[in-house]
């Protein structure tokens, strides 16, 4: 929970530098796992660019660790006043040297559909 903590700390300020302190250089960070990848620090970098001065708050606690890998479930919820939360479970490979190598995102919002089948 250490590296959630500093990842939070980063996010919230805008702290593209610090990536490169949480990530791997060929990291790979998926914000769905159906999307592409960012990749190495440049694309998580510019990735993050995209949320620049977004107010949010965060609570996060871990669900399971393995080995190297963790599962955290994240509550997040932009705006003030509040106008989106997401529940989210962050799928996390570590390095040897405790940075991210593998980062998935699998996010749920109000009233997104739960089921890939089309909706009637």
């Amino acid at each position: 929970m250490a590296w959630v903590d500093r990842y939070e700390r980063a996010w919230r300020d805008g702290d593209v530098g610090a990536v490169a302190a949480l990530f791997t250089p060929d990291a790979s960070y998926r914000p769905s796992p159906y999307e592409s990848p960012k990749v190495g620090h440049d694309g998580i970098g510019a990735f993050w660019l995209d949320d620049e001065d977004e107010v949010f708050t965060m609570r996060a606690e871990p669900v399971a660790v393995d080995g190297r890998s963790a599962v955290v479930r994240v509550d997040v919820r932009y705006g003030e006043p509040e106008r989106q939360e997401y529940l989210d479970l962050w799928v996390l490979r570590f390095s040897a040297d405790g940075r991210v190598e593998d980062f998935v995102e699998w996010a749920y919002w109000p009233d997104k559909p739960y089921t890939a089948e089309p909706q009637s």
